[in-house]
């Protein structure tokens, strides 16, 4: 099973505050943990929202919000992608995540959609052209 591992944002990383040695020393060791266990597929951090956009649809119509924006806590402010067996295995792992304010902070644990949760509804048409389409990004990587 793979999930997404949500690191919430906070007024720091919204002001574009940069970890410290320390914690860049500490999430170092964990990532690697992650990738010795088989668990790591992907993880970055992410900017503050002040360097982001929104795309708001209604209907056929797009429109743009320029970051910053509002409710901190609700903002990401990294993510990882892991594989493994559970969501309590995944929550063992975030469990151990070192705390990047030293105060409060959240990490929100959301499972990742596979083929086969789709059901009838992707075709065998569908699911050859989303592999392929998954391969060719692999290859790129």
């Amino acid at each position: 099973m793979r999930f997404m591992i949500l690191i919430k944002a906070s007024t720091e990383s919204e002001a574009g505050v940069l970890p410290d040695e320390q914690l860049l020393t500490e999430m170092g060791q964990f990532n690697e943990e992650l990738v010795k266990a088989g668990v790591m597929l992907a993880g970055e951090g992410l900017q503050p929202s002040s360097k982001g956009a929104r795309v708001k649809f209604a209907g056929a119509k797009r429109t743009v919000i320029d970051g910053p924006f509002a409710e901190t806590k609700e903002l990401i402010a990294g993510f990882w992608l892991w594989q493994v067996k559970s969501m309590d295995e995944a929550i063992e792992w975030v469990k151990r995540i070192p705390n990047p304010t030293g105060v409060e902070g959240e990490v929100e644990i959301r499972q990742v959609f596979e083929a086969d949760d789709f059901g009838a509804n992707l075709t065998p048409e569908a699911r050859q052209r989303e592999e392929r389409l998954r391969s060719q990004a692999a290859a790129r990587q």
